[in-house]
């Protein structure tokens, strides 16, 4: 059931929404992550990077929530559940416990190179049926993609 009447045919509607109900998905986790290594981060870089991991989680937590925004104005509910979010996101798990400085930059280049892949995919999956939506996916893989720099440039 929809109580948002969406302009997009029902077809279109279903590529889309899957597009966002993922980007959700991804950004979730990618939160997450970033703030678990945040927390866990040790060794001689240790406050340069964990300044960096906050900056990773503002950048998915806004983006999250403009996803899920945009989900619902074309009528799809969208779905941040913890179950949701351990089943479908792209991210592979990080370790328990401390985690050295240099593990932490490398998880989070594999996180986001995930993340990204799947983003550029749900770009071109956009295109046709939804420009609109496809622009915010656009936004989103820009800011991912500059983080991910980021954290390449740290483990040269």
């Amino acid at each position: 059931m929809s109580v948002v009447k969406s302009p997009l045919s029902e077809a279109d509607l279903k590529t889309v929404g899957d597009a966002l109900r993922g980007a959700l998905v991804d950004l979730i986790d990618l939160a997450l992550v970033a703030k678990q290594v945040h927390w866990n981060v040790v060794g001689p870089r240790f406050r340069s990077v964990h300044l960096q991991l906050d900056e990773v989680v503002a950048t998915a937590r806004q983006h999250s929530d403009t996803v899920a925004e945009r989900s619902s104005a074309i009528g799809v509910s969208p779905d941040g559940r913890a179950a949701t979010v351990a089943a479908q996101s792209a991210i592979g798990s990080v370790p328990d416990g401390w985690i050295k400085d240099v593990d932490v930059v490398r998880t989070l280049v594999d996180a986001l190179g995930a993340v990204i892949v799947r983003m550029r995919e749900r770009i071109d999956a956009t295109e046709k049926p939804d420009p609109v939506t496809q622009d915010i996916l656009i936004g989103v893989t820009a800011d991912l993609e500059k983080h991910a720099w980021m954290f390449q440039a740290e483990s040269a």
